[in-house]
């Protein structure tokens, strides 16, 4: 089967930074897992961070991508909830082979029905950020839960990137919350409002003075889904007391300190985190999934595709790898097809 991989960890204009190879096609599946005919991948940061940070065993290929949808084309013996002929969507484990692929291994119960009103290509932009700004906004931040004398209000920190344009969606349909989103340009801006932000700051720009600026009080909450440490004092200034923060990006180090007098509880999302663990909860990944599936056939939410390399090759990874490193992406890159 045809593959792209990578042998060191090199910067993407490295000319054998992202190879195509040939590998044999998985066969025998296994307990519960099913093997996916991949038809479309979207790209993320975690991509381009392994690529950059993990180094592969001495002469061994190593597959990035962890978004596909795709068809099933054999299901292990102990699979319940999908057959052959399924067509899925999900994100995969970060500790097994990735989905640069043209057949791939993945296990169920992070699996999700892929939505009928969707080609792959549009499936495939949603599963890692769904999973991510899902579990960050109910499961971490529990925002269903008010914050005595806040705001009734998140701001979502880089509402233009992949997680934040999801979050934002999620946010605005699934809840009564006042939704601000960040965005620096006219054409992210433009992206956030379409997709349902109440209220759109620069996050250029200090963030405090933005947010009293709306007259509607101090946020309840507050996601970050990128640079947080820049962002750090302003978030501890601008939240409510007793307020919940989270993020998601990976800062070197990281002072809590500024949140110590408004008691605001820090949390961390790592959506790979119940399939590397195997969690007893990790069912949950296809439960939140096939929500999704469902919230986008009745049209409650939408695809974040915003742009389509073509096929899935090489070439053209390594275009997407370096269009999300520039950190000028908008919403998510999606390949299609081998």
């Amino acid at each position: 089967m045809r593959a792209v991989a990578y042998y060191e960890s090199q910067p993407i204009t490295a000319e054998t930074s992202l190879v195509d190879i040939d590998l044999p096609k998985p066969d025998g599946v296994k307990g519960r897992d099913l093997l996916v005919e991949v038809k479309a991948i979207s790209v993320n940061p975690v991509d381009t961070k392994v690529r950059a940070g993990m180094k592969p065993e001495a002469g061994q290929p190593r597959i990035l991508g962890w978004d596909a949808a795709g068809i099933v084309v054999a299901a292990g013996p102990d699979a319940r909830h999908f057959k052959v002929g399924d067509e899925v969507f999900y994100a995969g484990s970060i500790d097994r082979p990735g989905t640069n692929s043209e057949f791939h291994v993945v296990d169920e119960r992070i699996v999700g029905k892929k939505p009928k009103s969707l080609d792959f290509s549009a499936a495939a932009a949603l599963p890692l950020t769904s999973v991510t700004a899902w579990e960050m906004l109910f499961d971490r931040l529990q925002i269903k839960t008010p914050v005595a004398g806040a705001a009734n209000a998140i701001l979502i920190i880089g509402g233009a990137g992949g997680v934040g344009s999801i979050a934002v969606q999620l946010a605005r349909q699934l809840t009564n919350l006042t939704v601000i989103a960040t965005a620096s340009r006219p054409e992210t801006q433009n992206w956030v409002k379409e997709l349902g932000a109440h209220y759109v700051i620069d996050h250029s720009k200090p963030l405090a003075a933005q947010v009293e600026a709306l007259g509607i009080g101090a946020p309840a909450f507050v996601f970050a889904t990128t640079n947080s440490d820049d962002h750090r004092t302003e978030i501890a200034a601008l939240i409510a007391p007793q307020g919940r923060f989270g993020l998601i990006d990976d800062p070197k180090t990281y002072d809590v300190l500024p949140f110590k007098w408004k008691s605001v509880s820090i949390h961390w999302e790592m959506m790979f985190t119940r399939s590397h663990y195997h969690t007893v909860d990790v069912e949950e990944q296809h439960n939140l999934l096939n929500r999704v599936s469902e919230l986008v056939d009745a049209g409650t939410i939408r695809t974040t595709l915003a742009e389509d390399l073509g096929t899935i090759s090489a070439a053209n990874l390594k275009k997407a790898h370096a269009l999300i490193e520039s950190g000028r992406a908008r919403g998510k890159i999606v390949l299609s097809g081998f």
